[in-house]
């Protein structure tokens, strides 16, 4: 596989913890800068910020009608980070499996 651009790579997109909460902010419906701004409680260059990185990376899209623009998660390009942490689910499996059953020793 070849190297991806630092702009375009989703891990390094969803590596910062508000583009993270931005994404989250769009799962249920497409959002604008302004209302990504009042619900994240950050400036809207910040958030414009970061929707450019997001949009670079193909993360979310954007749709525009007259002078706003609203943007929306493309859950498609998240796939690639869904498959690579699908190989580490068995260690969460294991390691929660371990816990119920330590838990479980303790309760009775």
């Amino acid at each position: 596989m070849g190297r991806i651009a630092a702009s375009q790579d989703p891990f390094r997109a969803v590596a910062d913890p508000g583009r993270r909460k931005m994404l989250d902010a769009m799962l249920s419906e497409e959002c604008s800068v302004g209302a990504l701004t009042q619900m994240l409680g950050i400036s809207q260059p910040a958030v414009s910020q970061h929707l450019q990185v997001l949009k670079q990376a193909g993360l979310v899209s954007e749709r525009r009608a007259g002078r706003n623009r609203y943007y929306q998660v493309n859950a498609p390009e998240l796939q690639i980070i869904a498959d690579w942490l699908s190989k580490y689910e068995i260690f969460w499996n294991d390691k929660l499996g371990a816990l119920n059953a330590h838990l479980a020793r303790r309760k009775n």
